[in-house]
C-alpha cells in the first residue's frame, strides 16, 4: 500500500509516523510518502521521519517530495494536514478578532472564515489532481477547520473525503480512563458539527452511565474534556444533561473567553511557533531518532491513533464504529443530508456511514443548525469566490452576528491574506 500526507512538514507528522509504524502490517504499507511546498520543513521533518522508521524497524519507504503528483500516483490513502498561511497567518486571524472584540480561533467565528477561504481552494485544487491520478483513494482530511473543509470536498472535489478530529477519541479514551474500563468497551452517543458537538450517552457494555457519570464529574470538580479553566456552573450541565466538547466554552462561555484570550500576554498561534521551533531544532538534529516531549505542548494528541483506526477500519473492512466528519445523509432528521456532520458512522471497505440518532433536542438543535447554515455560507464564499457569501456567512455566524461588522470582516480578511476577490462587490 502507498499512503501520501499533504502537509507532511508539521510537527504533528512524527506522531502520525508513529502509528505508521505501529500498523504497517494491518495496512500492508510499503511506501509513506511525504508532501510539502516547504523544502526546509520537509528535509528536516521528513529526514527525521526517515530516521525513525529505521530505528523503529520499519518496513515501509519513507519517501519526500515538493511536487504532489509521483506521491499520488497509485495512492490508496491521502491525508491532508496542510495550514495555508501558516502560524502567521493563524496569528492574524486571532488578532483580527480581538481588535473587534471577537474570538478568532482558527475553527470558531472570523477565525475559522478566514481560514476556510484562504484553505479551500487548495484542497479542491488537490481533489482535481487526485480524480486523475487516485481516483479510488480515500481522502482523509485533518485541515482546519475539519468539518467545514470537508464539507466542501464532498460538495464539489473528492466524493471519497472522511473529514477527521482527534477531539472523539479523546473523550473517549478520557473517559474510559475515568470510568477504570478499557476503552473498547466504551461507545459514545455523540453527534454534532466538527468543535461543535455533544455526547448524549455513555455506553459501557450497552448500559448508559452518563448520568451517574456527570454527577461524578461535578463532584470530582469538573466535566471530562474541559479545560481546568474553563468549568460551567454545575446547574447548566445538570440542566443539558450531555457533556459538550471542549470548544463549546467559546459558545457557553464567550465573554469569559474572550476575557482570557485579551489577558494572555501570547496567543496560541505565537505558543506555537515557540514550541515548533523547539520541534524543528530536534528534527533537525541528525543524531535524534525518537520524537521530543515538546511534541506533547503542540495538540492534536491521539491524531495517530484517530488516523489508524479510521484507515484499517477501511482497509480492513472491519465494520467498526468510530465518530468522524461524513455527509449525514439522512441521519440527522431537520438536517440537509448533504450537510457535513461530527458522528459516529459504521466503518468499512466501503468508507464511513453514519448511523441514524434521535432527533436533537431545542437546546442543542438551535446553535448546531445556526453554525452549520454559517458553514455551507462558507463553502460557497471559497468556492464561488463570492463576497456576498462571505459577508452573509460571517453576519449568520452567532459569535459575529452583526451585519456591519460582518462587512468591515470581509475586507480586513481580504486585506491581511491578499484574497482579491473578498474585496470585489458583486452586482
Amino acid at each position: 500500500m502507498k499512503i501520501a500526507v499533504i502537509g507532511g512538514g508539521s510537527t504533528y507528522t512524527p506522531e502520525l509516523l508513529g502509528g505508521f509504524i505501529r500498523e504497517e502490517k494491518a495496512l500492508g504499507l510499503a511506501e509513506l510518502w511525504l508532501v510539502d511546498v516547504d523544502a526546509r520543513r520537509l528535509d528536516m521533518v521528513g529526514g527525521f521521519c526517515q530516521r525513525m522508521a529505521r530505528a523503529a524497524g520499519a518496513r515501509f519507504a519513507v519517501r519526500l517530495a515538493s511536487e504532489r503528483a509521483a506521491a499520488l500516483d497509485g495512492a490508496a490513502f491521502v491525508l491532508t494536514q496542510i495550514r495555508v498561511g501558516g502560524q502567521e497567518g493563524r496569528h492574524r486571524d486571532i488578532q483580527l478578532g480581538l481588535r473587534h472584540g471577537l474570538i478568532g480561533q482558527e475553527t470558531t467565528g472570523v477565525g475559522g472564515c478566514a481560514k476556510a477561504l484562504r484553505t479551500i481552494p487548495v484542497l479542491l485544487s488537490l481533489s482535481d489532481e487526485m480524480r486523475a491520478r487516485c481516483p479510488e483513494a480515500w481522502l482523509i482530511n485533518f485541515t482546519n477547520p475539519s468539518g467545514l473543509v470537508t464539507e466542501a470536498l464532498l460538495r464539489y472535489g473528492h466524493p471519497r473525503t472522511i473529514g477527521l478530529c482527534n477531539i472523539p477519541i479523546t473523550m473517549q479514551l478520557e473517559i474510559a480512563a475515568r470510568l477504570g474500563v478499557e476503552p473498547a468497551r466504551v461507545q459514545l452517543d455523540y453527534v454534532g458539527l466538527n468543535h461543535l458537538g455533544w455526547v448524549r450517552r455513555v455506553l459501557v457494555d450497552g448500559q448508559d452511565v452518563l448520568p451517574g457519570m456527570i454527577e461524578h464529574l461535578l463532584g470530582a470538580g469538573r466535566p471530562a474534556n474541559l479545560p481546568e479553566e474553563l468549568d460551567f456552573p454545575p446547574e447548566f450541565l445538570r440542566a443539558l444533561g450531555m457533556i459538550p466538547n471542549s470548544y463549546l466554552h467559546y459558545y457557553y462561555a464567550t465573554r469569559r473567553a474572550l476575557e482570557e484570550l485579551r489577558a494572555a500576554p501570547r496567543d496560541r498561534a505565537q505558543e506555537v511557533m515557540e514550541i515548533e521551533g523547539e520541534l524543528l531544532a530536534h528534527y533537525a538534529d541528525l543524531r535524534q531518532d525518537t520524537p521530543p516531549a515538546a511534541l506533547a505542548r503542540r495538540g492534536g494528541a491521539h491524531y495517530s491513533t484517530a488516523a489508524l483506526h479510521l484507515m484499517c477500519a477501511i482497509h480492513g473492512d472491519r465494520a467498526e464504529r468510530q465518530v468522524v466528519n461524513v455527509a449525514a445523509g439522512g441521519a440527522v432528521p431537520g438536517l440537509d443530508p448533504r450537510s457535513v456532520v461530527e458522528i459516529g458512522c459504521a466503518v468499512d471497505r466501503h468508507g464511513a456511514h453514519p448511523l441514524p440518532v434521535e432527533p436533537l433536542p431545542p437546546e442543542i438543535r438551535g446553535l448546531l443548525q445556526h453554525v452549520k447554515a454559517y458553514e455551507e455560507l462558507t463553502v460557497e464564499a471559497a468556492v464561488r469566490r463570492s463576497r456576498r457569501h462571505a459577508i452573509l456567512a460571517l453576519s449568520a455566524h452567532p459569535l459575529v452576528a452583526d451585519a456591519a461588522l460582518a462587512v468591515t470582516l470581509a475586507d480586513e480578511i481580504a486585506a491581511e491574506h491578499s484574497l482579491d476577490w473578498l474585496r470585489r462587490e458583486e452586482p
